[in-house]
């Protein structure tokens, strides 16, 4: 989530937060009466309006106008004002719409929305805001402006300098604030009580709640006469009260900020050749200068000075290997504001381009090599294969389902007279294979139309007689040759198949010796992917899909004499069964392994995932208990930001790629979750994603801007 959104929900987040307290405090003990709590149903209302009662709440009051938005806040505060609420202004927060009232120690906060679907109408929200430092607003004054939690207080009283004094002195005390004592100041080492201002008057008040704990820090109130005869005030936290020695808080875009803020943001990444921090610091302006001439240097970069410079506002020039920027401090109400950009130069660009280039040329050229080794290795594994094949010459298959003749080495034949295919496996040579079938063929009165395929690893035969055609493709794959072969020949005089013999005819099931995972010799179809974390080579997760002329009975009862064989144990309380589904879980040596099997198509399909615990977990990517993980990547050229369960994050550029493998990870409860992807330029990109507990998932955004969700675990 950028710094940006988090600045920007952070306010309304604290409110909320301070109304739970409130509300929590309320039911804890005896009912009793907060009298800095305004009741909002009891305000005044305009004329017309409807409250929304659909959903009663003691500190909200919605009620609808029949009136424009504009409107309806015109006449508001003209109510409000009549009613004695005095509206103010939060500092940095001059273009809210949120409108802020006090009336003595209360306060109210009041927002307006156009009412859905209803065209000239509007809502007008009332919310109490508790005081939490209160400070006394002069009578008609003007352009005020206050932090009720700091406080703060800046505003232009309509008297002359010596009646706002006289005023002040008289409404501190009656809130509990007294003139500021030299032993009470003592414990600031930095307290000046006797500062004065140029042109007007000074005062220091502090504030205890009676046994002489304080409740507030000291404030100083500064009083200034004007040439049109009002007085400006201005009540702040004594400086001497803020810390003169700043602590460093998170970087911002990879830019340094201190602490406390009350409001910071970042633009651009710790990469992004331009980037930009800025931040509102509780702190004086020499305070904060004092934090970036010790962290810049301990950067090792160089502040070089860019002007003159002012009490109020100083700017630097930042030098750093490979970027220029600069430093811009400046006071505003009460607060330090920060402006920190930074830029890549041209040359620090270029050399990471270059970079970057050649470290993908040099991925590119490994991946070439490793590609090239596993070739190499395949044909030669493939020759010793052909090698080790029968080259002898095999006799027809006896009781052969299919219309054409079938050598008397086929395994796990699958004829489907209906759709005219036919698939099985052989230990004889591609060459025999070949040789049988032309042989087998031209005797039965089909001709041979040549193909440019015909090698001792792979051959297609194409043949056609009285209308009919029939093609054979024959392919070495492991220690068998893998038959398939379809056409109009294939459609006459369908004879039963395997499955519709009785089950005591059926070949009984055995485990493939080659396989990685357990699967039936009479497998018509396979098929193992295997997923590993970034640097590693133990695989996270292992996966067999397979399809099995056989029933499911006989498919499941294998399985599990299989996988006890291997030393798994079956949890029964977690299966699943039904006439068309079986779904097992277990636990091996390695981890968690579900099987899950189904019909279709006449077989039995087979789905068996093993996962490796201990490898999830060195990854980093091992779910907790009940919960699931989502790792987020990006292989295309611009940031994308994805929004899911609540959650917003910003996914860099080249995430998931050799230079920066590793994504963010989240954590999240099994269900369907619902996400949307942003890229600049592009339409947004919606959709759900649905995980269980225990699972692992990549979502990877690609080049195109769309989302491929991968399981990693």
């Amino acid at each position: 989530m950028s710094e940006l959104w988090q600045q920007a929900i952070a306010a309304p987040r604290l409110r909320r937060f301070a109304c739970g307290l409130l509300l929590l405090a309320s039911c804890a003990g005896p009912a009793r009466a907060d009298d800095a709590i305004i009741d909002v149903h009891a305000l005044p209302r305009l004329e017309g309006a409807v409250e929304d009662t659909s959903h009663p709440d003691r500190y909200r009051a919605i009620y609808r106008l029949p009136a424009p938005v504009a409107a309806a806040n015109a006449a508001t505060q003209q109510l409000l004002g009549a009613d004695g609420w005095v509206r103010y202004v939060r500092p940095l927060e001059e273009r809210n719409p949120t409108l802020n009232y006090k009336k003595g120690k209360q306060g109210l906060l009041v927002f307006f929305t156009g009412s859905a679907g209803r065209a000239g109408q509007s809502e007008v929200t009332y919310s109490p805001q508790r005081i939490y430092a209160n400070l006394p607003f002069p009578d008609g004054a003007a352009d005020i402006v206050f932090d009720e939690t700091r406080p703060y207080l800046s505003c232009i009283a309509p008297m002359t300098l010596d009646a706002a004094l006289t005023l002040f002195r008289k409404e501190m005390s009656a809130l509990g604030w007294e003139p500021l004592t030299a032993e009470a100041a003592a414990r600031w080492p930095n307290a000046d009580l006797s500062e004065t201002a140029p042109g007007g008057v000074r005062a220091f008040y502090g504030h205890d709640d009676g046994d002489g704990y304080r409740r507030q820090n000291p404030v100083m109130l500064t009083l200034t006469r004007r040439d049109d005869g009002r007085t400006h005030v201005e009540i702040r936290i004594a400086p001497f009260a803020l810390p003169s020695t700043l602590e460093a808080g998170d970087d911002h875009a990879g830019l340094p900020m201190p602490k406390p803020t009350k409001w910071s943001q970042s633009l651009g990444s710790a990469a992004s050749p331009s980037r930009q921090a800025n931040g509102a610091v509780i702190a004086e302006l020499p305070a904060v200068l004092a934090f970036y001439t010790r962290e810049i240097p301990a950067r090792g970069w160089r502040i070089e000075t860019a002007g003159p410079g002012t009490p109020d506002e100083v700017t630097l020039k930042v030098v750093a290997p490979e970027d220029t920027g600069t430093l811009k401090l400046s006071r505003k109400y009460d607060l330090t504001m920060v402006e920190l950009s930074m830029r890549t130069t041209e040359a620090a660009l270029a050399a990471r381009a270059k970079a970057k280039k050649d470290a993908d040329d040099r991925f590119m050229a490994d991946a070439a090599a490793m590609a090239k080794q596993v070739i190499a290795a395949d044909a030669a594994r493939r020759a010793v294969q052909a090698g080790a094949m029968s080259d002898a010459p095999v006799k027809p298959l006896a009781g052969n389902p299919a219309p054409i003749a079938l050598p008397e080495t086929a395994e796990a034949v699958s004829f489907d007279g209906d759709r005219g295919q036919l698939a099985f496996k052989s230990a004889s040579s591609v060459k025999t294979l070949a040789g049988f079938f032309r042989s087998t063929l031209k005797t039965a009165g089909w001709k041979e139309a040549p193909t440019v395929i015909d090698n001792p690893t792979m051959a297609r035969l194409e043949f056609s007689a009285k209308g009919k055609s029939v093609a054979f493709t024959i392919m070495q794959m492991g220690p068998k040759v893998n038959v398939t072969a379809d056409g109009t020949g294939l459609l006459a005089a369908a004879r039963p198949s395997a499955e519709a013999r009785p089950a005591k005819d059926a070949t009984p099931l055995e485990a493939d010796p080659d396989s990685a995972l357990p699967v039936p010799k009479q497998h018509s179809a396979t098929a193992l992917s295997r997923s590993r974390a970034p640097g590693m080579d133990t695989p996270l997760r292992l996966e067999l899909e397979a399809s099995v002329p056989a029933e499911l009975g006989a498919v499941t009862a294998f399985y599990r004499a299989e996988l006890t064989r291997l030393g798994w144990r079956e949890k029964p309380e977690d299966a699943q069964a039904s006439p068309d589904r079986v779904r097992l879980t277990f636990t091996s040596s390695q981890g968690p392994a579900v099987l899950t099997l189904g019909r279709a198509k006449g077989e039995t399909s087979v789905n068996l995932v093993q996962r490796n615990a201990e490898a999830a977990a060195k990854a980093g990517i091992l779910p907790k208990p009940g919960r699931a993980k989502l790792m987020l990547g990006n292989i295309g050229d611009t940031d994308a930001v994805l929004t899911i369960n609540g959650q917003t994050i910003r996914i860099a550029a080249g995430t998931g790629s050799p230079q920066s493998p590793k994504g963010p990870l989240l954590d999240l409860p099994p269900g369907k979750h619902r996400y949307e992807l942003k890229i600049a330029r592009r339409p947004a990109v919606i959709d759900t994603l649905e995980l269980a507990a225990g699972d692992a998932w990549g979502l990877m955004v690609g080049p195109g801007g769309t989302a491929l969700p991968l399981p990693l675990y």
